[in-house]
C-alpha cells in the first residue's frame, strides 16, 4: 500500500522537516525530526469556527479565575493536603497575590470531538503551553507535501478536495510577547531593545519549538535570553521603580516559564534550604514580585489545574458569570466542559458499579503519563489514603470517530499505516491582564496531536502521537 513515490515523498518530508526546525535535539550536534502525520486531518468550517470563537472566553474566565484569590485558595487546599507540589504552588500564591507583575496569558485549551457529543475540554494549558510554533510549522510541512507531492499527499489525505487551514501561531504568540513587553519598556519610558527571558529546563531536547519563537521575536526588535531557574537564582536584582534586572543583560521587560509545571524543575539539592525546591521557587516568587510580563503565574497555573477545571465543569452557566461572563458567554462556555466529578470515599464506593471504561482517572501533573484508564482505576483508587482524594479527578472519556481512510504516519523516518487515527485539537489563545488587541478576541493558532484510538499517551514529546494539522471538510457552509 505504501508505494516507492510514497516513500521518496516522506523522505523529502522528514528533510524538509529538519530544514524547517520542526525536530527534537538528540544530542549536542544531532536532531532527529518530530514524528508526524502524512497528510492533515479534516473539520468542518462550522466546527472550527465555533472552536476558535469560544477559546477567548476560556481566557477571559480563566483570567478571572486566576485573580479571584480566595476562589483559589479555597479550590486548592484541599489539594495541597496530598500533593506536596501544589502545597508549594500554594505558598507561592499567598506570596505573589498582590504583586504588580502584568499577567500575560498564553494558554493552550485542548479538545476532543466526541462522537456523541461533540468538542469538549480535556485540560487547559496555562504554564509551558509550547508547541505553537510547531503547529504552525506542521500545517506548511502539509502544504509543502501537497504542492510537491500531490499524488501521494491526495492517496493519504482523509478526503479528497480539503483546503488547509492556516495556522498564525508563531506571528500571533510573538505580536503579543512583544505588545507585553514593549508595555513594560514604554511604562519605565527605556529606549533600549525589550527583553524576553524564557525559563527553560535544564538539558531541554524540545528546543527548536522555542528557539522558533525566539526567532520570531528577533524580527520583531526583542532581544530574547534563555536560562534555567538553577541560572536565574542569584542573578536577579532589583533596580528602583521594582525593575527586574537580570546581572550581565540588564532589565527584563517579559519572563515566560517554560519551566516550572513540576517539582523536579526546582531540584537543587546542593543548594542550601529547608529542602531541596525552596530556594528556586523563591527565584520564580522573587520573578513575579517585580514589575515585569510574566506567563504564566503562579495564580494562572493554579487556574488553569485540573482541580479548578473540574470545580468550573461542575457549576451551571449562572454560576460561571460571577467570573465576568454574560450568560450569553457562560453558556457557551458550560457546552465545552465535559463531565468530571471529585473523588471522595462515595465515588470508590460507587465505582465498581461503573463501566470503567466510562472515564479516565487523573491527578493533577501536566504532561503524559498522569492520566489512568480502564481496569486500572479501580484498583488505584482503592489504594489512594482519603487526604490525597481531592488530588484527583474523574473525566468522563472522551471517543472521537478515528478516521475514514487510513492514515500514514512518519516516525524516525520509518513509515507506519494507523487504521484508527484520532486527534486531539489544541486553540492558542493570548490575553494582557485579560485583555486582547490581536485579531479573533486573542485566538493566536492551534496545535493537533495525532495517535492510535488504542493509545492512551498521545503527547509528541513523551507519548506515541504525532503531529498533525486541519483541513476544511469540503462542501458549502454558513461560514
Amino acid at each position: 500500500m505504501i508505494d516507492s513515490t510514497t516513500t521518496q515523498a516522506a523522505s523529502e518530508a522528514v528533510e524538509w522537516s529538519l530544514a524547517h526546525g520542526l525536530a527534537f535535539k538528540t544530542g549536542p550536534e544531532t536532531a532527529s525530526h518530530v514524528p508526524f502525520n502524512f497528510a492533515p486531518g479534516t473539520i468542518d468550517r462550522d466546527r472550527f469556527s465555533t472552536l476558535k470563537a469560544a477559546v477567548p472566553l476560556l481566557g477571559k474566565l480563566v483570567h478571572a479565575v486566576s485573580k479571584d484569590h480566595q476562589f483559589l485558595q479555597e479550590a486548592i487546599t484541599p489539594v495541597a493536603t496530598g500533593d506536596a507540589f501544589f502545597g508549594a504552588l500554594l505558598t507561592m500564591h499567598q506570596q505573589t497575590k498582590n504583586a504588580q507583575r502584568l499577567p500575560l496569558l498564553i494558554m493552550r485549551s485542548d479538545f476532543m470531538d466526541d462522537a456523541e457529543t461533540g468538542p469538549k475540554l480535556v485540560e487547559f494549558n496555562g504554564i509551558a503551553a509550547g508547541m505553537g510554533p510547531f503547529g504552525q510549522r506542521i500545517q506548511e510541512l502539509h502544504r509543502f507535501i501537497h504542492s510537491h507531492n500531490p499524488k501521494s499527499y491526495a492517496l493519504w489525505s482523509n478526503k479528497p478536495n480539503t483546503v488547509l487551514i492556516d495556522n498564525p501561531a508563531i506571528e500571533r504568540l510573538s505580536q503579543a510577547i512583544t505588545e507585553a513587553a514593549t508595555t513594560i519598556r514604554n511604562e519605565f519610558q527605556d529606549n533600549d531593545t525589550p527583553v524576553f527571558l524564557m525559563v527553560v529546563q535544564e538539558d531541554e531536547d524540545n528546543v527548536y519549538d522555542q528557539h522558533l519563537l525566539e526567532y520570531a521575536l528577533h524580527n520583531k526588535g526583542v532581544h530574547t535570553v534563555r536560562r534555567s531557574f538553577r541560572e536565574l537564582n542569584g542573578s536577579l536584582v532589583t533596580n528602583p521603580n521594582n525593575r527586574l534586572v537580570l546581572e550581565g543583560v540588564g532589565p527584563i521587560d517579559c519572563v515566560y516559564l517554560r519551566a516550572g509545571y513540576e517539582y523536579c524543575d526546582y531540584a537543587a539539592d546542593d543548594l542550601h534550604s529547608q529542602n531541596c525546591c525552596e530556594t528556586l521557587m523563591q527565584t520564580r516568587v522573587l520573578i513575579e514580585n517585580h514589575r515585569v510580563a510574566v506567563n504564566a503565574t503562579v495564580s494562572q497555573q493554579l487556574a488553569t489545574s485540573k482541580r479548578v477545571q473540574m470545580m468550573l465543569s461542575s457549576m451551571t452557566a449562572e454560576a460561571l458569570t460571577q467570573f465576568g461572563l454574560t450568560l450569553y458567554e457562560a453558556t457557551a462556555v458550560k457546552s465545552l466542559l465535559g463531565k468530571m466529578l471529585p473523588v471522595s470515599a462515595n465515588t470508590v464506593a460507587a465505582f465498581s458499579k461503573q463501566n470503567p471504561s466510562h472515564w479516565v482517572l487523573k491527578n493533577q501533573g501536566e504532561g503524559g503519563g498522569h492520566c489512568i484508564f480502564d481496569n486500572d482505576i479501580l484498583p488505584k483508587l482503592q489504594q489512594l489514603p482519603p487526604e490525597e482524594y481531592s488530588a484527583w479527578a474523574l473525566m468522563q472519556r472522551l471517543r472521537p470517530l478515528p478516521r475514514s481512510k487510513p492514515a500514514l504516519i512518519v516516525r524516525k523516518s520509518e513509515l507506519m499505516v494507523v487504521d484508527d487515527l484520532i486527534s486531539e485539537i489544541g486553540m492558542f489563545t493570548v490575553h494582557i491582564n485579560g485583555q486582547s488587541t490581536m485579531p479573533e478576541a486573542g485566538y493566536a493558532g492551534y496545535l493537533i496531536r495525532s495517535k492510535s484510538a488504542q493509545t492512551t499517551e498521545g503527547g509528541i514529546h513523551s507519548g506515541m502521537g504525532v503531529l498533525d494539522s486541519l483541513a476544511f471538510n469540503p462542501g458549502v457552509t454558513s461560514e
